[in-house]
């Protein structure tokens, strides 16, 4: 039987044939060593089925025909032998060497990192060639691995020239007659809350009593659809990038700096346009009215997350002073957001608890500190009102019948649910339904105890992939009927389409741009989904490269961690600072182990000793590589870490450097999120 589908290589010579339109990793079948047809990993294939001979009750896939090539391009080290160039690709999915042609090969050297233009995938008698394309400098260093991996995931640093040049056209103050029938706010307190680093301010929020005793809240969101107009050059790269993209001390924005730290950031004591949602809502957070406008504000202060936690605790006099003139203000937005967060929790809203770690850097850019991301009242007050922004515009937008970019999350799949309950099972935990009550219910069995982190590890990745649609189909994580991303336009496409949508409607050229609008939405929402794994794989891969230089200097010593995933080939261990590394099964004491996919647990077939999901264990960190981005532990018993050996140390909860180190990192929490993070990480995006 003849079946299409998607061939994925592995390391070890053998491979896995997914089919068109399979629900998840249990429908993968074995490609065995030489069965592979010529195709490389990421190929559509076409495969025949057949039973396993070994095994009747499973079957296997060979490989007849590619129908698709996904691989242009290859990422790899230089090799020269006599007067030919190779490359040996990064990843050992790939074959072992493609031969480099062309002019630009005789100037390449031995050790330098480079991308190759693949020309031909080879055959049986004749090598795969490539040209040279892009260097990126030395293999294994961290600098080397970011460029590439940017590179790989179409991530440009720098803007094209028209798009560089429609940004130094950006006036760098509103115009006055772009205030004309927007209503001025100029007079109110309205104030930003971001983290220390930020500089691109999209949102501010500012709160205040009807004279009923109702909460008034705006959300205040910088107007970019009016510098960047659709079609334009810096629409047309915008939507190409999708999304800016963070990692460690850097940034790689959406748009220019002209646009993103400048006219559309709502910078403190200067006019912006915005697009403002305000909300009336009655002591419980319920939203009894609400209107979307056009207005020209004028922020009162530039906020922090730190300054402001301080003041919510009342914890320095010298700070309440400063800010004596909104202090009553964020009082009252603590209390609304309480009741917010309460209401959510009511709904069935999971509270999926998650730790966020940073990377700190010193003035060369290199990695010197990994550190928790404390969640304060002042984050969780700005997610709260950003979550309202988001539910009442979708909302806004679903019942007027106008085109939209939802941001949706459907529930478990029956078969999450399945492998989820017996992960649970060993616990003691019986999930009866994979619904918000039931996971909530879990979630708050353990909470407190050790066991919880990898419970709600194991939630997470039992949660469907949110992602972005023209159709509602609600937020389950959440527990929100209606729900898209309205409030980050500097740096994320589907609020802008959002943004530019609602300016139709409030212009009253909604009927003439309608048909156009969407399929704009349908288009932007592809390409915002897409784009969006881009970034996240190369924000993770990156920071695993920033995480290995960082632990470079701690090889030899030893560490507290638990277990964050279980694999056929060994135990990924994550330390509480949100590193991760591999403990192979040939670390283990001396046995064979047997894998249960199901329940993720490694067992030894003499010892009966049973390695599982979140289970505590010490590691010894005996090899960090920032090429890769690669991390080995071993067990503090076993053989020595590599020359030269260090004295071991006494075991660490996690490798941190002097606090008085400043941070360089991205812009702050808070922001809402449901992206499900990698184990140890917590970063959201709903």
């Amino acid at each position: 039987m003849n079946v299409q589908g998607t061939y994925q290589a592995t390391a070890r010579g053998f491979g896995f044939f997914t089919p068109e339109g399979a629900a998840g990793r249990e429908s993968d079948l074995f490609v065995p060593p030489h069965w592979d047809g010529g195709a490389w990993t990421g190929d559509k294939v076409t495969a025949q089925v057949s039973d396993d001979p070994r095994d009747p009750e499973r079957q296997i896939a060979k490989i007849t025909a590619v129908a698709e090539r996904t691989n242009r391009t290859l990422v790899g080290a230089v090799e020269r032998r006599g007067r030919e160039v190779w490359l040996r690709p990064s990843s050992d999915r790939y074959p072992n060497a493609v031969k480099v042609v062309g002019r630009s090969a005789a100037k390449l050297r031995s050790g330098e990192k480079i991308a190759v233009a693949v020309t031909s995938y080879g055959s049986a008698k004749l090598p795969p060639t490539g040209t040279f394309k892009a260097a990126f400098g030395r293999d294994g260093t961290r600098p080397a691995a970011v460029e590439a991996i940017l590179y790989e995931h179409g991530i440009d640093r720098d803007f094209p020239a028209p798009v560089s040049a429609a940004a130094q056209l950006a006036p760098r103050e509103v115009d006055p007659a772009a205030c004309a029938g927007r209503l001025d706010l100029r007079d109110k307190t309205v104030i930003t809350i971001d983290g220390a680093a930020s500089k691109d301010f999209d949102d501010a929020v500012s709160l205040e009593r009807d004279p009923k005793g109702r909460w008034l809240l705006g959300v205040h969101i910088a107007d970019v659809s009016h510098y960047v107009p659709e079609g334009s050059p810096l629409d047309l790269e915008a939507f190409r990038r999708g999304t800016s993209v963070y990692f460690a001390d850097q940034v790689v924005p959406m748009l220019p700096e002209e646009l993103s730290n400048g006219i559309c950031s709502l910078n403190p004591q200067v006019d912006r346009l915005a697009l403002s949602c305000l909300m009336t809502m009655d002591s419980r957070g319920r939203v009894l009215s609400h209107k979307i406008v056009k207005t020209v504000l004028r922020s009162t202060e530039r906020m922090t997350y730190g300054d402001c936690n301080l003041l919510l605790k009342g914890q320095d006099p010298a700070l309440a002073e400063r800010y004596a003139h909104i202090l009553p203000m964020l009082r009252d937005m603590a209390e609304l957001a309480r009741a917010l967060e309460k209401a959510r929790r009511a709904r069935g809203a999971l509270d999926l608890e998650s730790q966020e770690c940073y990377i700190v850097c010193d003035e060369t850019g290199a990695p010197v500190d990994i550190q928790v991301r404390e969640t304060g009242e002042s984050e969780r007050l700005i997610e709260s009102f950003m979550l309202s922004a988001n539910e009442c515009v979708a909302e806004h937008l679903k019942k007027a019948g106008l085109p939209a970019v939802y941001r949706v999350h459907e529930k478990p799949s029956e078969d999450k649910a399945t492998n989820l309950r017996a992960m649970l099972s060993p616990l003691g935990l019986d999930l009866k339904q994979a619904d918000n009550g039931s996971l909530q219910k879990v979630l708050e069995a353990v909470k407190g105890t050790p066991q919880a982190p990898a419970v709600h590890t194991m939630v997470l990745r039992s949660l469907m992939k949110a992602r972005y649609d023209t159709e509602n189909l609600g937020h389950f994580g959440l527990a929100a009927k209606y729900y898209c991303h309205f409030t980050s336009p500097i740096r994320r496409y589907p609020d802008l389409m959002v943004h530019r949508i609602l300016t139709a409607m409030l212009d009253g050229t909604l009927e003439r741009q309608k048909g156009r609008l969407t399929v704009s939405a349908r288009r932007a929402a592809q390409q915002s989904s897409d784009r969006e794994v881009h970034a996240m794989t190369a924000e993770r891969d990156i920071e695993k490269c920033y995480m290995a230089e960082f632990m470079t200097a701690h090889v030899g010593d030893t560490f507290r961690g638990s277990v964050t995933g279980v694999t056929r080939f060994g135990l990924f261990v994550g330390l509480a600072n949100g590193v991760e590394g591999l403990l192979p099964v040939t670390a283990l004491p001396d046995d064979r182990y047997e894998y249960d996919e199901i329940r993720m647990t490694l067992t030894g077939v003499r010892t009966k000793l049973t390695y599982t999901f979140g289970m505590a264990l010490t590691v010894l960190c005996a090899a960090a590589d920032p090429g890769s981005g690669q991390i080995d532990f071993t067990l503090p018993d076993a053989v020595p870490a590599p020359q030269p050996v260090r004295p071991q140390k006494a075991v660490k909860e996690a490798p941190h450097a002097p606090k008085s180190r400043s941070a360089k990192s991205r812009k702050g929490g808070g922001r809402p999120g449901f992206r499900p993070p990698k184990p140890g990480k917590g970063r959201k995006k709903r």
